[in-house]
């Protein structure tokens, strides 16, 4: 029996690191990249769990601080990988075992994250030695993927060495800064500060000074969109946590059902509101628009994460374990949605190049709704019926959308792909 089929090899092997086609059609996600992404549920868990117990024993600023600082070093960790990976992914057998070194990084990561906490908590020497070593291990790795990438594809050598060089002076500058913790403010402000420009900075240079990299816009519009589901799922993780506390307490009941609604539909509700935002195809028209658009995801996934560290304080405080009150559950939710709205719409207008009026009535409206919630817990109300109060802030936004926006949406679309 004879076949036409063409032989096929599976042999492991090799594949020259060259740039990949910005433009090729239906490009997608690949298994190994949402392989890796599944260490970062454990990052949010971890970094929304610390949040919720430090705020439960009274501690609003340490918990503050310790999220702020958890966040930023998880989410930036997420993005120099996906960057490099939708530039350069090859998929073979080095580029592999290159990207489970970075998810054992992110796994010491997670695990110094209660460490850091404690120390903020108790007003100890600042401890974020085991969170700095998950980075070494990660940009150890990293370093090893731009400098494979400036040997194999001359085309973008300038810009994969570039992106080694602040890859490797910004993580020597976070080891400098452990090394000298101890040392005075004159002394640990200025390496801090210059530490973060580069970490942060860095990547906009290397972009724009040495050509870029060949990264594809669907491609990561698609990746951005699904760690956004990623920290959503915070949003489950704390309803589940929350309606537990008050069945164990109390047992089922209506409040126990509004928990449930609300948790549930805040999490529905964002993710409707993240996928309105036509990301990938304008991109694809307006490449330059990218990186902002990419640094105000690093407000986002902190606001989804903090919405679900809320409800987590919302099961101590049913399950009567926190210094904090009803109020304070609240607010905690609905201030990470408010942030939430106010930075989806920032980018819709950035992206867009459009101020749409209708998007400043309905942040108003949103806002109002969700000071309601808060004033309704702190008057006496139970936290379901309020957190039900907060859920009709992003409903009012859906709503607004499947009624009139779609249309303003429309033609914002066609102007900005024109």
């Amino acid at each position: 029996m004879t076949t036409d089929l063409p032989p096929v090899s599976l042999r492991p092997r090799l594949s020259r690191m060259v740039g990949r086609d910005p433009a090729q059609r239906g490009r997608l996600a690949t298994p190994l990249e949402l392989l890796f992404d599944l260490t970062f549920v454990v990052a949010f868990g971890v970094t929304a769990d610390q949040t919720a117990h430090v705020l439960a024993e009274g501690h609003v600023g340490a918990a503050l601080g310790g999220f702020g600082f958890a966040m930023l070093c998880v989410v930036w960790a997420w993005v120099n990988f996906t960057w490099f990976a939708s530039a350069f992914d090859t998929d073979d057998w080095f580029y592999r075992l290159t990207t489970m070194v970075q998810m054992m990084g992110v796994v010491v990561l997670a695990l110094g994250i209660p460490q850091m906490f404690a120390s903020i908590d108790h007003g100890t020497l600042f401890d974020n030695s085991v969170m700095v070593a998950g980075y070494v291990v990660m940009r150890l790795a990293m370093i090893a993927q731009w400098l494979r990438a400036a040997a194999q594809d001359p085309a973008h050598r300038a810009s994969a060495l570039l992106y080694a060089g602040i890859v490797g002076v910004s993580q020597l500058g976070w080891v400098t800064l452990l090394l000298v913790r101890g040392a005075s403010a004159a002394v640990f402000v200025p390496i801090l500060l210059l530490t973060a420009a580069a970490d942060i900075g860095g990547p906009v240079l290397a972009e724009r000074l040495r050509g870029g990299t060949p990264w594809h816009a669907h491609h990561l519009a698609e990746r951005y969109s699904l760690l956004t589901i990623v920290a959503l799922g915070e949003g489950v993780f704390g309803t589940v946590a929350s309606v537990a506390a008050l069945v164990e307490t109390a047992g089922w009941s209506i409040e126990a059902a509004l928990l449930v609604f609300a948790g549930t539909g805040l999490t529905f509700t964002l993710w409707w509101i993240y996928f309105l935002l036509p990301s990938g195809a304008v991109l694809t028209r307006h490449r330059e628009r990218g990186q902002l658009w990419s640094y105000q995801h690093v407000l986002i996934f902190p606001a989804i994460t903090g919405m679900g560290a809320g409800l987590h304080l919302a099961a101590y405080v049913v399950a009567h374990e926190s210094h904090l009150g009803v109020t304070a559950a609240v607010a905690s939710v609905a201030i990470p949605v408010l942030a939430y709205l106010l930075v989806v719409f920032g980018m819709y207008a950035f992206l867009m190049r459009v101020a749409d009026w209708t998007h400043g009535a309905m942040v108003l409206a949103a806002a109002g709704l969700l000071a309601l919630g808060v004033a309704l817990a702190a008057s006496g109300v139970p936290v379901g019926i309020c957190l039900v109060v907060v859920l009709a802030a992003p409903v009012v936004t859906v709503v607004s959308y499947l009624v009139f926006g779609w249309r303003h949406e429309e033609e914002a679309l066609r102007r900005a792909l024109a």
